[in-house]
C-alpha cells in the first residue's frame, strides 16, 4: 500500500511540476484570407464576401501543450443584398465588417519534433457593422486545426485553417395554430472557412 501511495505522490509531483512549467504567455498576430458564404433569407438573399481578415490575442497554456485563448479578429468585407428579382438592393452601399470576439480552446500534440499539430474550437460573439443599420452583437463560434512549427527563438509560426460562424436573427413568421398566431423568430447562419498564418511570441522564454 505504502509503495501505491508513493507511486500516486510522485505522478501528481511531476503533473504539479509539468503545470507550472507550462505557464506561458503568447501573443499571437493574425493574418488570413476568409472565403465567401451566401445568407438565404425568406424571399432574398446575400453574400458575407471573402477578404483578408486580421487580428490579435493572448493565449495562456494552463497544462503542458493546452491553452486558452481571448482574440480579436476583424474581416472587413462586401455584404450586398438581394431581392427576390435579384436585383441588389444596397448597390454602392454594401460595405461592411465582421468582428470576432473569442474564446478559444487548443490542444497541442507533441510528435517529438519542433512541428506540433493542433485542434481548437472556441465561442464569443461576433459585431457585424453595415452601413444600413449600424452595428449588431450575434453568437459566434469556430473551430481550427493547424501546425505550430516551433524555433529557438521566443518566435513560432501557425499554418491553419479554420471554420467560423455567427448566427443572426432577421425577422419573425406568423404561424396559424389551434391557440392563435404563433410568432418565431427566424435565424440565419454564415459559415465561413478560411486560411491562414499566426505569428506568435512566448513571453516566458
Amino acid at each position: 500500500m505504502k509503495k501505491y501511495h508513493f507511486l500516486l505522490s510522485l505522478s501528481l509531483f511531476s503533473l504539479a511540476v509539468q503545470a507550472q512549467n507550462s505557464n506561458s504567455f503568447l501573443l499571437n498576430l493574425y493574418g488570413g484570407y476568409t472565403f465567401s458564404d451566401k445568407v438565404e433569407y425568406n424571399n432574398s438573399y446575400g453574400y458575407v464576401e471573402d477578404g483578408f481578415e486580421y487580428g490579435a490575442g493572448l493565449e495562456y497554456f494552463f497544462i503542458n501543450n493546452t491553452s486558452v485563448e481571448l482574440k480579436y479578429n476583424r474581416l472587413d468585407t462586401k455584404l450586398p443584398l438581394y431581392g427576390p428579382m435579384r436585383n441588389q438592393l444596397n448597390a454602392g452601399d454594401d460595405k461592411g465588417a465582421v468582428n470576432y470576439i473569442l474564446l478559444d480552446y487548443t490542444r497541442y500534440f507533441d510528435v517529438g519534433s519542433q512541428v506540433l499539430p493542433y485542434l481548437g474550437a472556441g465561442a464569443g460573439i461576433a459585431i457585424l457593422e453595415t452601413p444600413q443599420s449600424g452595428s449588431g452583437t450575434y453568437f459566434a463560434w469556430e473551430v481550427k486545426g493547424g501546425v505550430k512549427i516551433k524555433t529557438a527563438s521566443p518566435l513560432s509560426i501557425n499554418l491553419n485553417a479554420y471554420l467560423q460562424s455567427m448566427a443572426a436573427a432577421v425577422g419573425n413568421s406568423y404561424y396559424w395554430t389551434y391557440y392563435g398566431v404563433i410568432g418565431v423568430t427566424d435565424y440565419v447562419s454564415t459559415f465561413q472557412f478560411g486560411l491562414g498564418a499566426t505569428l506568435s511570441y512566448d513571453f516566458t522564454k
